[in-house]
């Protein structure tokens, strides 16, 4: 794939945000962003670099009335090595493949993917933050541009990349949260699209997002769709339990949940840090009684944004289960302790899942 690279001025470039503390979660951008350009005639063309901008969008396109959108999220984390690192972006690629069908949108090059990601990185480098639990979040994300009003798919479509600079995502940081389990409220259920990344997921959250701030929980924990009994996802997470201080249970994958890359590496660490894992359909009568008789240990988030985020209660039919008396669990330390050595290139990597920044393989054309 050859890139056309359009320059940005030192004039037009953003001041960087030197204090980490103050990033956020994606409050600031950087000053480029990939985009390509997909019609059923020709495919994908006209791969470009250019300066971080609005959109023109027709008010009858397509995605603004049908949501006919996907996205990703990963991150870029620099070591005190000065390497620049992603962790299992080949998983992002595939992911977002996958999203595309349910969508009913094309498919883009894995190879395509991961090179948009690493030329983009490699301009922007000077965004990517030194300071260990910052990173640079990566948003590759396509959505239909066809100008019309009846209920299909699109024909045409743009596929973009924006970065972030980002700190903690939450902000307590790395400290137990709150969550409010939602018994009556629906994010997703089998056949729909609870196992796509794709922004009507997130919209369906939001009502009982609110509600949970308001109750003074950080997130929602869902029930499933059908019974509103067994345990599903967080909203920007999915969820572990961990049994007798040595057993991790995570609800298998049914179609409703997204397929986490950091659940997956969890998973995988698991047998390596001397747990047992298990997948496997859990309600929330078996949860609420594992935390009453002190089964339940800890319980933790897995994802890109939060990386592990320990739980600290469970607000459930207005009772407040507390776990662990709040405190971050020694499992959940140690997942995060080795997640975030791997990214950052302090520890060993035994599963070749850390792919340093190179110059891109293909040849960046500079206009």
């Amino acid at each position: 794939m050859k890139i056309a690279v359009h320059p940005v001025s030192e004039s037009e470039l953003k001041p960087l945000i030197t204090d980490t503390s103050k990033l956020g979660f994606c409050r600031f951008f950087t000053d480029r962003m990939f985009t390509m350009d997909y019609n059923e005639e020709e495919g994908w063309t006209n791969p470009q670099i250019g300066p971080f901008r609005p959109f023109e969008v027709d008010p009858s396109s397509l995605v603004l009335h049908y949501a006919q959108e996907i996205f990703e999220g990963l991150k870029a984390f620099k070591g005190k090595d000065g390497v620049i690192r992603f962790f299992r972006p080949e998983m992002n690629a595939k992911r977002f493949n996958r999203s595309a069908d349910r969508l009913c949108m094309p498919h883009f090059l894995e190879n395509d993917f991961l090179e948009s990601i690493y030329a983009l990185v490699n301009l922007e480098k000077r965004w990517v933050p030194d300071s260990k639990g910052a990173a640079l979040y990566i948003r590759p994300f396509m959505f239909a541009t066809d100008k019309a009003l009846g209920v299909r798919a699109s024909s045409t479509y743009l596929y973009c990349v924006i970065l972030s600079p980002v700190g903690p995502y939450y902000q307590e940081g790395f400290s137990p949260v709150s969550l409010f389990v939602s018994d009556e409220l629906t994010r997703a259920a089998k056949g729909g699209l609870g196992e796509a990344k794709t922004g009507a997921n997130y919209a369906a959250s939001l009502l009982a997002g609110r509600i949970a701030r308001k109750k003074g929980c950080a997130q929602v924990l869902w029930l499933d769709g059908a019974e509103h009994r067994y345990i599903e996802e967080v909203g920007a997470m999915n969820i572990f339990f961990v049994f007798n201080g040595n057993q991790l249970v995570t609800p298998q994958l049914n179609g409703s949940i997204l397929a986490g890359v950091t659940r997956d590496s969890v998973l995988r660490l698991a047998s390596m840090l001397g747990l047992r894992a298990e997948e496997r359909k859990i309600s929330i009568d078996e949860v609420i009684g594992g935390i009453t008789t002190g089964s339940i240990t800890e319980i933790f988030g897995t994802g890109t944004a939060a990386s592990i985020s320990p739980v600290g209660s469970l607000q459930f039919k207005e009772n407040d289960y507390v776990v662990n008396n709040r405190n971050v669990g020694p499992v959940s330390q140690q997942m995060f302790d080795t997640l975030r050595g791997i990214q950052y290139g302090e520890i060993e990597d035994p599963f070749g899942w850390v792919v340093p920044l190179q110059e891109p393989q293909e040849k960046v054309l500079s206009l």
